[in-house]
């Protein structure tokens, strides 16, 4: 890490002070907010991807979020927190890219504050609630630089009614291997057939080495999540979907997968255009015609549907349909 941006609230914040113990050799440059750092214009979201600075900050106003609706994997009430902005990987699907300006990771360090706001929801709600960790970042992918995981599972341990899943494609899964596993802490990989992601999940591990960690887990008694979304109508999309699930649950025990999510690739325009503009060579977006559809640039309804339907086919020879799950 060459650069550091740093709070001056959280300057002297005990988890801060590790991390840049660990990168002496960095330029540490402090600011009042990361928003000056990361929201600036004219920045080139592409060049910085290649060597992303670090912004270590504070998260201010609500920790926690309601999950956009019917994002779900089996709870009614679903919720989202972010402990770093951005992702390690390059994906070309990634909303990320075409949300924010700058490539640089943001991690807010300030872990209490989330596990206020975690436990005010949990105080109020009406059912037992579900928490994402995984929307705007990769859960484990940096686990060994924020401490993310290893702060929360107890802290979700000792709340056996409340979900937390951590969505990942990462690899660094040791802390999990080295503990018992948590019943209501859901691992959950991307999975996407090989052929497609190594054209289009650049610097992710390999699809066969994610499955070995699933593998590895469920064999250590921990229930994980299969995230099959976005689906991407690849060539021979049927063929390349059907061999990787039966790959899948020819190793692992269908009884310790927790959910499958499956969605289709949307994009709003704003973002679609965005993505385009960083990326105007690549062939994902030119596989099919994709359209303006009820304000999102997605592919034609009837090819949507077909991927969704043969995907969830597929799935139903080995699990009950009530843990698969369409995202909308």
């Amino acid at each position: 890490m060459d650069t550091i941006y740093v709070e001056s609230s959280v300057r002297k914040h005990d988890r801060v002070s590790r991390i840049l113990e660990r990168f002496p050799k960095a330029a540490v440059v402090e600011c009042e907010r990361y928003t000056e750092i990361f929201n600036r214009s004219a920045q080139d979201f592409r060049l910085q991807k290649r060597r992303p600075g670090l912004i270590l900050a504070k998260k201010h106003g609500e920790t926690v979020l309601a999950a956009p609706p019917d994002y779900s994997i089996g709870r009614r009430e679903n919720h989202y927190f972010s402990h770093m902005l951005n992702c390690l990987y390059d994906c070309r699907y990634c909303f990320l890219q075409g949300m924010y300006r700058s490539a640089h990771y943001v991690h807010f360090v300030n872990f209490e504050d989330f596990e206020e706001g975690i436990n005010e929801i949990r105080e109020h709600a009406e059912e037992p609630p579900c928490f994402f960790s995984g929307y705007d970042c990769d859960s484990l992918a940096m686990e060994s630089l924020t401490g993310f995981a290893e702060h929360f599972l107890p802290f979700f341990a000792d709340r056996p009614d409340s979900w937390l899943e951590l969505r990942t494609k990462s690899l660094n899964v040791k802390l999990l291997q080295e503990r018992e596993a948590i019943p209501n802490v859901i691992p959950a990989f991307t999975m996407t057939p090989e052929t497609i992601a190594r054209e289009v999940e650049h610097g992710a591990p390999p699809s066969e080495k994610r499955l070995n960690r699933v593998e590895t887990l469920t064999q250590q008694g921990w229930n994980v999540g299969l995230r099959l979304d976005p689906l991407i109508p690849w060539p021979r999309f049927a063929d390349l979907y059907r061999e990787m699930i039966e790959e899948i649950f020819s190793r692992v025990a269908s009884e310790r997968i927790h959910s499958v999510t499956l969605g289709p690739m949307r994009f709003p325009k704003s973002m679609h255009d965005r993505i385009l503009k960083l990326y105007p060579e690549e062939k994902l977006f030119a596989l099919e015609e994709m359209s303006l559809r009820d304000g999102q640039m997605t592919y034609p309804a009837e090819i949507e549907d077909e991927l969704v339907e043969r995907v969830t086919g597929q799935l139903l020879q080995f699990l009950p349909s009530s843990k698969v799950f369409r995202q909308t």
